[in-house]
């Protein structure tokens, strides 16, 4: 056993995913994300900081396996789903944020956007971090003031949607705007984004920088739920697909729209390849490449 770290960090990317660590019987010692991959799997090799309960873990790794994955978002939802479905012995818990929903009304009574922990009609996500998904209520309610457009207001909601010129005319146009921002469609999240910049920056001008702080947090978590997502959906799905590159075979299980587990081992041909839902190719053929490319570095 050695503390030296392991060739294999340096092929890592540097872009967000999932890592877990391998003993040299094979068992997995431990799984985390990451925001970097490479920089984040090699932290381990240097001050290990917070995290000095792994210390005695280290000489243990013979082997480090990584998924890259499409966002920040996605790579906390693949953590976690792995997790719940086995915790690995040096996992201390299963993921801290919780997972939520946001829920668009369209009466028009009471036309507006919040946050739920549990899906139903009308509902987007799934997404995790309570905060996130409460902050990014706020920015689009803020950009988009879905809530003047109702026809039920109380008598001080009817002055301020007469400061901002909203009515219930109001109301389709906005629902449509909101709804865009939700569904990703890029020129929707572009526009809110810019919005929000334009109102923190002017915010900033006049020196009102707690309002500036406050809206920058919503900007990023505008970005947090518009990030691509894919590893945990509202559908129940169940299936399994694969990938295989450079004698390297990966194999990924999906149940009830989360993948949920994720296995590798020898292939059976030296080629290259994928099985299983055409819609995971680019993903799995990606993760596989990925694979192909540590098992070199470590041999």
């Amino acid at each position: 056993m050695t503390t030296r770290r392991p060739p294999a960090v340096s092929r890592l990317p540097e872009e967000p995913g999932v890592y877990r660590f391998r003993s040299a019987a094979g068992r997995v010692l431990y799984v985390g994300r990451a925001v970097s991959l490479r920089r984040r799997v090699g932290s381990y090799w240097g001050d290990l900081g917070d995290r000095r309960h792994l210390r005695a873990m280290i000489p243990r790794i013979a082997r480090v396996e990584a998924l890259v994955c499409a966002s920040e978002h996605e790579a906390a939802w693949l953590e976690r789903n792995l997790l719940e479905h086995r915790l690995p012995s040096w996992n201390r818990t299963r993921g801290v944020e919780s997972p939520i929903y946001l829920r668009l009304n369209a009466s028009s009574s009471a036309p507006g956007l919040r946050a739920e922990h549990r899906p139903g009609g009308g509902c987007f996500g799934p997404y995790l971090g309570g905060l996130k998904a409460r902050q990014a209520v706020t920015a689009l309610h803020r950009v988009f003031p879905l809530a003047y457009a109702g026809e039920t207001l109380t008598a001080a909601e009817k002055a301020m949607a007469r400061i901002r010129g909203i009515g219930p005319p109001d109301r389709p146009r906005l629902l449509d705007a909101v709804t865009a921002v939700l569904e990703r469609q890029p020129s929707a999240v572009e526009r809110v984004r810019g919005e929000l910049a334009t109102r923190r920056d002017e915010a900033a001008a006049f020196e009102a920088f707690e309002l500036a702080g406050k809206i920058q947090a919503e900007l990023a978590a505008i970005d947090w739920i518009t990030a691509p997502q894919r590893v945990t959906t509202m559908t129940a799905a169940d299936h399994v697909f694969g990938a295989w590159s450079g004698g390297v075979h990966l194999r990924f299980t999906v149940r009830g729209g989360r993948l949920c587990d994720w296995r590798q081992g020898p292939a059976a041909g030296p080629g290259a390849g994928t099985s299983g839902s055409p819609g995971w190719a680019s993903f799995a053929e990606r993760n596989a490449a990925l694979a192909a490319a540590l098992a070199v570095a470590a041999s």
